[in-house]
């Protein structure tokens, strides 16, 4: 499983403060299933995170090195991905949460490293919290005072949730020749128009980067 089995790597970004909570709560949570712990106190954690943080037009990148391993984390305000922050309300919308779900999953199209590094995609994760939830047939004689409620209930949520609708893209590469990673250069604005900035954070071999990119600066030299 993408990043969670990289342990030197979230041992390193957990370490240090370079990081901001969403890479590292993903690792956590997912140690945390497999252990069998309680996670609900990181999931807070980073929703508190993802609201206070969400910037319309920027885009946050978290990229750890571990090994011959590259990790990477996009979080995108769903604006910037496809035009709103809510579940889609029509055909046309869908249509467009589709499209960009298919080019999230094509990080070649979104990243570029150097050939000499020899690397290569060896995992992808993307989601979204965007969808409309599906409550079944509410039409039941009995309780409809409580389905009301929950109807009530679940607009809110659906409403909130939409707020702050975003993407999140994880990848994973494996360079055979990581020496020659000398840079990254981003196609994201290329792909996705809305996109003003792409704040990046960058933990590796070469040492801890911070940098922010735009569509004329879209390289960060390593």
């Amino acid at each position: 499983m993408l990043i969670c089995n990289k342990k030197n790597a979230l041992r390193l970004i957990i370490s240090t403060t370079l990081f901001s909570v969403p890479l590292m709560t993903y690792a956590a949570d997912h140690h945390d299933d497999h252990n069998g712990h309680d996670h609900s106190d990181h999931s807070e954690h980073s929703e508190h995170r993802q609201h206070d943080a969400h910037i319309h037009g920027v885009v946050e990148t978290n990229i750890a090195q571990d090994g011959e391993h590259l990790l990477f984390e996009i979080t995108a305000p769903g604006s910037d991905v496809v035009g709103f922050e809510h579940a889609p309300k029509n055909k046309e919308q869908e249509q467009l949460l589709e499209q960009a779900i298919a080019k999230l999953k094509t990080p070649n199209a979104i990243f570029s490293l150097p050939e000499s590094a020899n690397c290569e995609v060896s995992d992808i994760h993307v989601s979204h919290n965007m969808k409309s939830e599906d409550h079944g047939d509410h039409d039941h004689d009995h309780d409809h005072d409580h389905d009301h409620d929950h109807h009530n209930d679940d607009s809110h949520h659906e409403e909130h949730q939409g707020e702050h609708g975003e993407f999140t893209a994880q990848y994973e590469y494996h360079c055979e020749t990581m020496s020659k990673l000398n840079q990254i250069e981003t196609q994201w604005f290329n792909v996705f128009s809305h996109t003003q900035k792409m704040t990046v954070q960058y933990l590796g071999n070469s040492g801890q980067k911070a940098a922010t990119l735009t569509a004329k600066k879209a390289v960060l030299a390593l």
